[in-house]
């Protein structure tokens, strides 16, 4: 099982960089090879499943995930989502979380537990920088752009 921590400051309100982040398919837009599509009716909330499909077939594989927490950010509190992953690749949980920051600024929180399904856990070593680089280089990706 891998787990990280990704921390990030982004110099935008609250309410817009949880808008950024908990777009579902605008990740599919900065993870190579990922598409994300949502599966149950908007707006976001506790329940809501959506997909992210990756690879390239034949070697693609879809990772379902459903919000268990929806908490958005309201008067200047922090907001909080929970993400179950229930693959039959991937599972895990991911938490994002943003909190005000220093000068209006937001402080994102993204933790996040994968467990790799087939994979032993010795190569864990090897997941870990690789998860962490990619869903940082999303989180920079995601707040960076609106």
């Amino acid at each position: 099982m891998v787990n990280f921590l990704l921390q990030r400051t982004a110099p935008l309100p609250l309410d817009e960089a949880w808008r950024r982040l908990t777009a579902w398919p605008r990740h599919g837009d900065v993870v190579p090879l990922t598409r994300v599509r949502v599966v149950t009716p908007a707006p976001t909330d506790v329940g809501t499943v959506f997909v992210a499909r990756s690879g390239l077939w034949p070697l693609a594989f879809e990772d379902p995930m459903e919000v268990t927490v929806w908490r958005p950010p309201t008067d200047g509190e922090a907001g909080l989502c929970r993400l179950e992953k229930r693959g039959r690749v991937i599972a895990g949980w991911a938490e994002i979380e943003v909190r005000p920051g220093p000068g209006g600024r937001s402080r994102v929180l993204w933790r996040e537990e994968l467990d790799v399904r087939f994979l032993p856990g010795f190569l864990d070593v090897l997941v870990a920088p690789v998860a962490r680089a990619m869903f940082g280089r999303a989180a920079n990706r995601l707040l960076r752009t609106p």
